[in-house]
């Protein structure tokens, strides 16, 4: 399968939009065999939460952003995450 052009890695980001983090998940890894999990809700900065996948046979690196938030709820605290951003880049030696 051919690399993934930035016409195509936008279509994807839309694509993605909308739907929930598990579905925009498991989706990404779908689309490649040889997809793999760089970091999985790794806190690079203050209420954002980073999950990336590298799609080699595709030449795209796609990064799913959340956003954290704690709520409380009965006297619980509960985590909230909500999928804010989507990023699609390509890999090194994707040149299309």
């Amino acid at each position: 399968m051919a690399y993934l052009n930035a016409e195509q890695r936008e279509k994807l980001v839309n694509d993605l939009k909308g739907l929930p983090f598990n579905k925009a998940k498991g989706k990404v890894r779908g689309m490649d065999a040889a997809s793999r999990l760089v970091y999985y809700r790794n806190s690079q900065g203050v209420g954002r939460w980073l999950t990336r996948f590298d799609l080699p046979t595709l030449g795209t690196r796609v990064t799913l952003v959340e956003s954290h938030k704690d709520t409380d709820k009965n006297g619980k605290i509960k985590s909230e995450y909500d999928l804010a951003e989507i990023i699609a880049e390509a890999l090194p030696g994707n040149n299309s």
